[in-house]
């Protein structure tokens, strides 16, 4: 089983907001690695960073969610890997193709399942409606 996530499950996970007590416990249920690429990892601070710029968080709270993220990738509970941006772009550019138009699909949650599919997941983590059911079409098994 290869795990993946998108960054709505790692805010919520390391982040807060009305889903972080499902990413725990389901997190807390796991006992895989979850698998996420430099994308994620990247996005990740960044929206940190951003939700304590417009004060959903306050001040300190992303750096201090950052450290709690970056001991779980530490601890190995996290696995963060290297991509080729050009693979995972081809693969969003067909997932994009076969779907965009029937379910209007933001160009990041594509390249989320489109990193996933590169790092071969089986399941796939997220609390975003559209890109639960743009995985499920691209076969991955949304536990959550």
């Amino acid at each position: 089983m290869v795990i993946c996530c998108d960054t709505s499950f790692l805010f919520s996970l390391y982040g807060s907001d009305v889903h972080s007590p499902r990413a725990v416990a389901w997190t807390a249920q796991c006992t895989a690695p979850i698998r996420l690429n430099t994308l994620i990892h990247y996005e990740l601070g960044n929206a940190l960073r951003f939700a304590e710029f417009r004060r959903v968080l306050r001040t300190g709270e992303a750096a201090r969610y950052w450290a709690l993220f970056e001991l779980a990738v530490t601890q190995g509970r996290l696995v963060v890997e290297s991509c080729n941006l050009a693979d995972v772009l081809d693969e969003a550019s067909r997932i994009s193709a076969t779907h965009t138009l029937k379910g209007g699909h933001r160009a990041f949650d594509i390249m989320h399942v489109a990193g996933a599919l590169n790092l071969r997941a089986t399941e796939f983590l997220t609390f975003d409606a559209n890109q639960k059911k743009l995985a499920k079409a691209e076969g991955l098994h949304v536990p959550l």
